[in-house]
């Protein structure tokens, strides 16, 4: 089974970049970050939508 949410670490590892990016990305908005406790975690899906190739204008 696949798991719901990753971790920050998980989650910049996947897509190549830094922790900081990451919180950039959570306070924008582009990604679903979910607290329990004192983690922050991320949903699978946001990750996937912000992986997805976009078009260029």
């Amino acid at each position: 089974m696949e798991p719901l949410v990753l971790s920050i670490n998980d989650t910049a590892k996947a897509l190549g970049v830094g922790r900081s990016s990451i919180y950039a990305l959570i306070k924008s908005g582009g990604l679903d970050a979910i607290k329990i406790g004192r983690r922050t975690l991320l949903t699978t899906e946001s990750v996937r939508r912000i992986a997805q190739p976009r078009p260029l204008a």
